[in-house]
């Protein structure tokens, strides 16, 4: 088996009208809850999120969104880059504006930073990834992982785009391969 290796350097790193593009993603498993006395038992999502190698508080996995990529790209190759799991985008939800002290340059004075953000449908988590050396992988539920959060922005995706996906029933809303929404100006 190669062995996975993380993008590195800024020189593809996409920015518009002096933003940073940012690509991530929300990454859930459904878990069966204890069975009733029915026999049914209920399924419980949960979220996957990463240590920060900066400090406290937990974040999902995402980075920069580069030239020879698109947004559902990034998002996958983050996943598998920093939280070391392949799934299926199955639906975006949204943007999230954030302003970065570590992500200043010269595109970016500001480090003004905008997140393209998704949910991941996680089908196989990794032994192996490019960050396990720096990384930590957490299962939450929603609650755990909004009082985990590290940045507002990163609760925001979290509250406003992911529970409120849940709550309208999480029907996938990207296809599989191609992901036909893919140009820049729609993030």
């Amino acid at each position: 088996m190669s062995e996975l290796v993380a993008r590195t350097g800024r020189l593809q790193q996409r920015y518009e009208n002096g933003y940073r593009l940012i690509a991530g993603c929300i990454p859930f498993r459904y878990r069966n809850a204890e069975e009733d006395g029915d026999g049914n038992s209920e399924k419980i999502v949960e979220v996957l999120m990463i240590n920060s190698t900066s400090g406290p508080g937990l974040l999902f996995p995402k980075g920069g969104w580069e030239n020879d990529e698109t947004a559902e790209e990034a998002a996958v190759r983050e996943a598998m880059e920093e939280a070391g799991v392949r799934g299926d985008l199955v639906h975006f939800l949204g943007c999230y504006p954030f302003k970065s002290k570590t992500l200043q340059d010269e595109y970016s004075p500001e480090g003004l930073c905008r997140a393209a953000m998704y949910a991941l449908h996680v089908k196989e988590e990794l032994d192996s990834w490019p960050e396990k050396s720096r990384r930590e992988r957490s299962w939450l539920t929603v609650p755990e992982a909004i009082e985990s959060c590290r940045h507002a922005w990163m609760r925001d995706a979290l509250e406003k785009g992911f529970s409120n996906w849940y709550a309208d029933g999480m029907i996938p809303t990207l296809q599989r391969k191609g992901f036909p929404n893919s140009s820049s100006n729609q993030h």
